[in-house]
Order: C-alpha cells, then sequence, then structure tokens
C-alpha cells in the first residue's frame, strides 16, 4: 500500500493494496491525520458482494488442495475501523445480526448503529472502535461455523489478533464468553485513553529500521523520559511509544541512523508502553472475575510470540500485554515455524493480510471481510 506526502511516495509492501497503514502501525491511530504530514491513506473500508450470502460444494480438487494448507485465523487490530463495517454482513446472515445485538445489549448501547452509519470521529474513538472490531470478527467466524458449516478448530490449527485482536481470537475461539469480551474491551479501551493526560504521551511509526537499530535509539530516547517498543509489525516497520519528549528524541535519532521516515503518530494515548500501567492494573481487576476458559485451538500470544492455552497463562499475559511490546512479526514467524503456512485475516481492513509477505514470503495471506469472502473461503475448505 503506498502511504505518500505530497511529493514522496512510499511503498510499504506490495500486498498493502487497499489496506491503511496507521492501522498497522499504532492501535489508536486515526487514519484520518498524523501529525504535520499530509499522508494520503486509502481506508480499508469493507467491500462486500451484493450477491446473497450462499454454501458452495468442493469438488475433488479443491479437497486435495485444502489438504495441503495449513492455516491460523487471525484478528485484527484498531485502527482498521471504518463507517459500513458488518453491515453487509448483517444484511446476509442471522447470525451476525445476532452477534451483533449480544454486543448492543452488553455494552447497553447502539454500537451497531454506529458501525453502520457513523459518524466517524467517534467510531474511531478508542471504547468504540475496540469492542466494534471484535463484534465483526466474532461475526464473520461465526457465520462460518454455523452458516457454513465449519467449525474453527476443523479449518485452522492456530488463533492470533494484533492486541485487542487477541480478546477477538479468544472470544471466536471460545475462551471468553461474546458479551464478557465486549465489556472487557470497553473498559479496556477506557482505561488505556485515561491513563496519560492528553498531551503528555506520543507514539511514532519509525519505516526502514531494523529491531537492533530501533533498540539503540530507544535505550538513547529513554534519558529523557518513557521509550519503548511499542509493535513490532514488519521488518522495516516499527513503532515506538513513550513521554511525548521521548518519542520526539526517538525521531530524531532514527533520522540519524538513516530511517526512511520517522513520523509522529496522531493517537489518542502512548499506546504498548508502562506509561499504561494504570490501564494494565484495571485490566487486572476486570479480568479477575471473568471466566476463561481454555480456547479450541492455542493462541500465539503477543507478549510471548509462542502458543498458549492456559486460562490463567492467558490471563496474566493479556494484563502483561497492555504495556508490553505487540511482537506481531515474530508471532507470524512462530506460526510458519508451528507448520501454517496461510493466515485468515477474520475482520476489516485487511491489515494484517498486507503484512503477511513482508514478513515472509513462503506464506499466504487471506482476507476475510464480508459474506463473498467467506463463500469464496468456504470453496478452499
Amino acid at each position: 500500500m503506498p502511504v505518500s506526502t505530497s511529493s514522496d511516495p512510499i511503498t510499504v509492501g506490495p500486498a498493502l493494496a487497499e489496506a491503511a497503514l496507521i492501522p498497522i502501525l499504532a492501535p489508536g491511530a486515526r487514519p484520518e491525520c498524523i501529525k504535520n504530514q499530509s499522508i494520503a491513506l486509502t481506508a480499508g473500508a469493507t467491500a462486500f458482494s451484493n450477491l446473497p450470502f450462499s454454501l458452495k460444494f468442493i469438488n475433488d480438487n479443491q479437497a486435495e488442495a485444502r489438504t495441503q494448507m495449513v492455516r491460523a485465523f487471525v484478528f485484527p487490530g484498531q485502527g482498521s475501523q471504518a463507517v459500513g463495517m458488518g453491515q453487509r454482513l448483517a444484511e446476509a446472515s442471522p447470525v451476525a445480526r445476532e452477534v451483533f445485538e449480544e454486543v448492543d445489549e452488553a455494552l447497553g448501547q447502539r454500537l451497531t448503529r454506529l458501525m453502520f452509519e457513523g459518524p466517524q470521529e467517534e467510531l474511531t474513538l478508542t471504547a468504540n472502535a475496540q469492542p466494534a472490531l471484535m463484534a465483526v470478527s466474532v461475526a464473520l467466524v461465526r457465520t462460518l461455523e454455523r452458516d457454513g458449516g465449519k467449525r474453527l478448530a476443523d479449518v485452522a490449527r492456530y488463533v492470533a489478533g494484533h492486541s485487542l485482536g487477541e480478546y477477538s481470537a479468544l472470544a471466536a475461539a471460545g475462551a471468553l464468553s461474546l458479551s464478557d469480551t465486549a465489556r472487557l474491551l470497553r473498559l479496556r479501551g477506557e482505561a488505556m485513553q485515561a491513563a496519560v493526560p492528553v498531551g503528555e504521551g506520543a507514539m511514532a511509526a519509525l519505516l526502514g529500521l531494523e529491531i537492533p537499530a530501533v533498540e539503540e535509539i530507544v535505550a538513547a530516547a529513554s534519558a529523557v523520559g518513557v521509550c519503548a517498543i511499542a509493535n513490532d509489525n514488519t521488518p522495516g516497520q516499527i513503532v515506538v511509544s513513550g513521554s511525548a519528549a521521548a518519542v520526539l528524541r526517538a525521531t530524531e535519532l532514527a533520522k540519524e541512523k538513516g530511517a526512511r521516515r520517522a513520523i509522529m503518530l496522531d493517537v489518542s494515548a502512548p499506546f504498548h508502553c508502562s506509561l499504561l500501567q494504570p490501564a494494565a492494573d484495571a485490566m487486572l481487576a476486570a479480568l479477575a472475575d471473568i471466566r476463561l476458559d481454555e480456547p479450541v485451538v492455542s493462541l500465539i500470544a503477543n507478549v510471548t510470540a509462542a502458543p498458549v492455552t492456559d486460562p490463567e497463562e492467558i490471563r496474566r499475559l493479556l494484563v502483561e500485554q497492555v504495556t508490553a511490546t505487540v511482537r506481531w512479526r515474530e508471532c507470524v514467524l512462530a506460526m510458519k515455524e508451528l507448520g501454517v503456512d496461510t493466515l485468515v485475516e477474520m475482520g476489516g481492513g485487511k491489515v494484517l493480510t498486507g503484512m503477511v509477505r513482508r514478513i515472509d514470503r513462503e506464506m499466504t495471506g487471506v482476507s476475510v471481510e464480508g459474506p463473498d469472502e467467506i463463500e469464496a473461503l468456504l470453496g478452499t475448505l
């Protein structure tokens, strides 16, 4: 997808057409604005077919191909939200409508109307975007399971999610109830927003540098405040987070080290750094009262980039994740080492799909955003 200033386009990956960079760069980054930059983003708006949802029968050739695929289902993080998300899916699938209605009831809010009609500014608020993205992801999985007759455990070996996408993954895999997940994400969004006064924290995307160089930058910038790697997304696409002065210093050091771009992001909070410890404390208290079962397939955790099924370990990692690095690049590589060759992104935006081949060219990404993509996916299962 090209991300461009008014005069200088930057290509961050050949497979990123129609996917916005900002959802990749930082959870909570607002697609419409990056500080002091005039950057045009191609929003990952959900595209749906007008055809009615129907199921496909699979012929013998397709059956042979499917036996050779080892899939993981992955779930996007904040930034992939767009007005209209989930609307065509709801029109096509009673199962999806049930999911959206349950989320609305759990939150005591007509979140579905906000998802379908906007305004974008309200949908982008962290406390709304997080449960909205989860609702669409879970609706897609349940439609596949109930209308398509394909259980997640039968077609995917692992699940993983980018930041808040871990909650979507756990709900889809039966570890968390849908209502509990919606309420947890509402709390998570509110707690993250409230943890740091506006203006005291910042995030920046460093493009064109690898982890060792960014680790040196973060160490040096920490001399003036909190600075940490928030997201290790792909080779050459890393986000740092922390106090405003330290993050600004990190961008200056990155340019000195030859970064292709060092972009201050317009975000509501400095996600995935120690400044969000109050939010982690809030999640610790909230998760203590939530039933958490063993998922039907292993979760590849953001914090460890390793499979986990134990509910208490998952509970601990969800708390730690608030202030820890999202190790997405390592998660993808770990899934490859575990035999996965295809990542199926269940949710809007195609962000994670676009990242797959930037991480490993031998892997394939498939985006499922609506009923037409579910139908196409069924043809490969």
